[in-house]
């Protein structure tokens, strides 16, 4: 990504737009490429069909295999990844063979330098090399709740992934969230489905200038760090959002599917 890229970059979550929501369905799923990502972290069943129907390509990282193998129940034959990996310590072996009898490739991976997020990332770059074309953005389902260390293993690791990728959004039951680089960010969302609470994060980083406007509490030129001030529990207060961060920050929004 070149620093041109990272002047000022647009942002908008078409998955959770209502237009989509209306008309997704088993077939459906967005323009462009989209890759889903499984993590082993509970999920609730209508969140799961959404970002499903919204990716082309989806991998099932190791126990969440289970996840959705008892998520779905009987239907779990329509919902075949395209592919099951990680150090597959976690996947029961019951629902390893369903998913194989299936076709669905299986590929252990037992490097332990490297956790089972980092090793689906590293199948959809394969995947890229082998089908040339636009870079996929990717859902991360999970991934920000249960463990402590686990949460700060997906923020730190989306933190460095920044600088290789445009698109990488974290999803849970509760809310949304992607690292916005150094500069300026234009943010358009649907509030049908989320807010109105966020947050802007100076997480991985010593301090940050924020500036801000589109919220309930603006900041100009605001020193933002652990130490000092952060912006939680803030509020949208319109549809689009412009940021402008000295340093890369996360940015969280709440999301409500109706579901809790």
């Amino acid at each position: 990504m070149s620093d041109t890229d990272r002047q000022k970059r647009s942002w908008s979550l078409p998955f959770l737009e209502e237009a989509f929501l209306r008309q997704r369905n088993a077939t459906s799923s967005l323009p462009g490429r989209w890759a889903l990502i499984v993590l082993n972290q509970p999920f609730h069943r209508e969140l799961f069909d959404l970002v499903w129907s919204a990716c082309q390509w989806r991998v099932f990282a190791d126990g969440g295999s289970n996840r959705v193998f008892d998520l779905v129940g009987s239907d779990w034959r329509i919902y075949k990844p395209n592919l099951i990996t990680g150090d597959l310590d976690s996947i029961r072996p019951e629902v390893q063979e369903q998913y194989a009898s299936l076709g669905v490739t299986v590929i252990p991976d037992a490097d332990q330098y490297a956790t089972d997020l980092m090793k689906c990332v590293n199948a959809i770059r394969t995947l890229e090399q082998e089908e040339p074309g636009d870079e996929y953005s990717i859902i991360i389902l999970g991934g920000l709740s249960g463990r402590l260390d686990q949460t700060i293993h997906t923020m730190s690791y989306l933190h460095k992934l920044r600088k290789q990728r445009r698109h990488v959004f974290v999803i849970t039951d509760d809310n949304v969230a992607w690292v916005l680089d150094e500069g300026e960010h234009d943010i358009h969302l649907d509030r049908t489905h989320l807010g109105p609470t966020c947050g802007l994060l100076p997480v991985g980083v010593v301090s940050s200038n924020l500036s801000m406007k589109g919220l309930e509490w603006n900041w100009t030129e605001h020193h933002s760090s652990f130490d000092g001030d952060v912006s939680t529990s803030n509020w949208l207060a319109s549809d689009d959002i412009w940021i402008k961060t000295t340093a890369p920050i996360w940015w969280s929004v709440e999301l409500r599917l109706g579901t809790k």
